[in-house]
């Protein structure tokens, strides 16, 4: 995922999957709090998940093809992260009504810092101590290679060691001084306590020990608890999810997607539930979910963007529409390691012609209807923001397939039956470049979201855009976790290596934290660097934006991959259009693409 926020701010914020028919799904919602004549029960609320995409993890600690801000909020409703940095109260900062820490004291050399949890409990009454802290420490620590979150010399690698001070205190060092706000939004904010008490075990009928303080004990605890989590009809069942620390707990989690959270009776948190039940309901498509819409069964929803034309009628049914903007980028990524088109993928001046090719001020404007904005490079542009570089604004590569096509053609490419073909190999200026065998046609096949025809859309329109510069542009698509589990890393030689660009949907391909540095998209080995994309002096650039304290340093990093094109930049539309049951309130639109069913109220009631 995966703009993460992960998860966590750094994820995969995608719309798609769920496999279930529309009328089952209108049935299933229509005991859900919402009567018959359009009133709403005053302890229930329907929320309708993006089209086409199914909740699928329920652990705290992300994995590659578990990054999504659905499986993150879920999660955190019901796990409170160690310190809560999102936009639920309206501006991103630390939430501390949604944090277990109630302090994070940095030490003056900027090398440690010393964080304080608030007097909190697990909901089986035992206390939330450092330990819990600690545990989940350990486990990322043994683990780190099957942590999506984890880019070489990043947490956990840059955090040297945890040392309990008390049960209430601990401190963190780093292997130097970072920089404050990198680091408190973007590391600090991904440790998630975990009850050490109920999960330090290897098997359902052991008993709880410390298994976790030895890296073999680790990676053998973490092997348990990610074999349950895959056990996805059993989450509402297994006593591991029962102890929380969020404001809800598990009622039900089906393997269709629909997921049924209850207020949590022992939270001792600020950031209490203020609506006992919370249904959280699957499509497969946009248009079922605006069926419910129309007929009453959902109270927070959304609709596409091309439906905008629609919102009088919405009214009407006693909603209202409110664009959910977000902190996020949207792009393709290349894999440059598929042997049919990594090669080619890998040439500075072909990945030009394909940015060339994209006409995002038509796209925004037509398949979003003015809800999207161009995005030149790696920094959001739909909100301001002191990080986006003049050369990321001005956009280093405009709309322009002719130019596209004489690009090629004076790289040793020549157009046959409407398609580009190598016809002049080598490593020459002039020539198709290192790696690009003679004969070599200019065909590239994307795996894309399924169920939206927003992005259908869109496919078309660069399928008809390519197509004018000698690219041919073949469309495959999937649901998003099937896109997800699809598009891994890989090297050249692996089955898993087929994919060519994928696509994870219209809602935002990463939803960045705070501070939008990129060490897990595009620093060599970054945990969702899906397509391998790898270039030191960008590497060197992306370290300085999680050292300085300076914007210019993550300026000269947006500079950087505006040029390099380490993906196919597309247009970054609103997360969604939402449609909000009149007297729902007490929240904001979280800007990094979480939601917060906590925060929830109904304010005429």
């Amino acid at each position: 995922m995966f703009l993460a926020h992960t998860a966590t701010g750094r994820r995969w914020a995608l719309v798609a999957g769920a496999a279930v028919m529309s009328g089952a799904l209108l049935t299933g919602c229509s005991g859900g709090g919402t009567s018959s004549s359009g009133g709403h029960s005053t302890d229930t609320i329907n929320y309708a998940l993006p089209a086409n995409f199914t909740p699928n993890w329920i652990l705290p600690v992300g994995t590659a093809s578990h990054l999504n801000t659905n499986n993150s909020s879920i999660s955190q409703s019901l796990w409170e992260p160690l310190i809560a940095y999102d936009g639920s109260t309206g501006e991103v900062g630390w939430n501390k009504d949604n944090s277990l820490a109630t302090a994070a004291d940095f030490a003056k050399d900027g090398k440690s810092v010393t964080i304080t949890l608030g007097n909190r409990h697990w909901s089986d009454g035992k206390p939330i101590t450092s330990r819990d802290v600690e545990f989940w420490f350990n486990l990322i620590k043994a683990n780190k290679a099957d942590w999506a979150n984890y880019s070489p010399g990043k947490a956990p690698d840059n955090w040297t060691s945890l040392k309990i001070v008390d049960d209430t205190h601990f401190t963190i060092a780093f292997d130097k001084a970072y920089n404050k706000q990198w680091m408190l939004a973007n590391e600090l904010s991904m440790i998630r306590p975990m009850p050490q008490h109920v999960w330090d075990k290897t098997g359902d009928s052991d008993a709880v020990s410390d298994l976790d303080r030895t890296a073999a004990g680790a990676k053998k605890v973490w092997t348990y608890l990610n074999k349950a989590a895959k056990n996805i009809s059993g989450y509402a069942t297994d006593p591991l999810w029962k102890t929380v620390s969020g404001p809800y707990t598990l009622k039900s989690f089906s393997t269709a997607g629909r997921v049924e959270l209850t207020a949590n009776a022992k939270y001792d948190g600020g950031g209490k539930a203020n609506i006992k039940h919370v249904n959280l309901l699957p499509f497969t498509t946009t248009d079922a979910e605006a069926n419910a819409l129309r007929a009453g069964t959902v109270d927070y929803g959304y609709i596409n963007a091309t439906d905008l034309s629609q919102e009088a009628s919405f009214k009407s049914k006693g909603y209202t529409v409110k664009p959910w903007a977000g902190w996020a980028i949207t792009y393709m990524p290349y894999n440059f390691n598929n042997p049919a088109m990594g090669a080619v993928f890998k040439q500075l001046y072909a990945r030009q012609a394909i940015q060339m090719s994209v006409d995002q001020t038509s796209l925004s404007k037509v398949i979003f209807n003015g809800t999207a904005v161009p995005t030149y490079g790696p920094i959001p542009q739909g909100q301001a923001s002191d990080f986006v570089s003049p050369e990321q604004k001005k956009n280093p590569y405009p709309f322009d397939t002719a130019k596209a096509k004489q690009l090629l053609t004076s790289h040793g490419w020549s157009e046959q039956n409407g398609t580009m073909v190598c016809t002049d190999a080598g490593s020459g200026d002039d020539q198709c470049g290192s790696g690009v065998a003679k004969g070599t046609k200019f065909e590239m096949q994307v795996l894309s979201q399924s169920g939206s025809t927003v992005t259908d859309n869109m496919m078309s329109a660069l399928q008809s855009s390519f197509s004018k510069t000698g690219i041919k542009f073949t469309i495959k698509t999937a649901p998003v976790n099937s896109v997800l589990s699809q598009s891994g890393q890989c090297k050249s030689g692996d089955p898993g290596c087929k994919w060519q660009l994928s696509f994870f949907g219209t809602a935002g391909s990463w939803y960045f934290p705070a501070y939008p540095s990129g060490d897990s998209l595009f620093q060599t080995g970054g945990g969702s660097n899906f397509g391998s994309y790898s270039n030191p002096a960008v590497d060197k650039l992306i370290a300085q934006t999680t050292t300085s304290e300076s914007p210019a340093a993550v300026q000269e990093y947006s500079a950087a991959l505006a040029k390099d094109l380490p993906v196919i930049w597309l247009p970054e539309p609103d997360y969604q259009v939402s449609v909000v049951k009149n007297g729902l309130g007490g929240f904001a639109q979280d800007s990094l693409a979480n939601f917060h069913p906590a925060m929830w109220k109904w304010t005429n009631k």
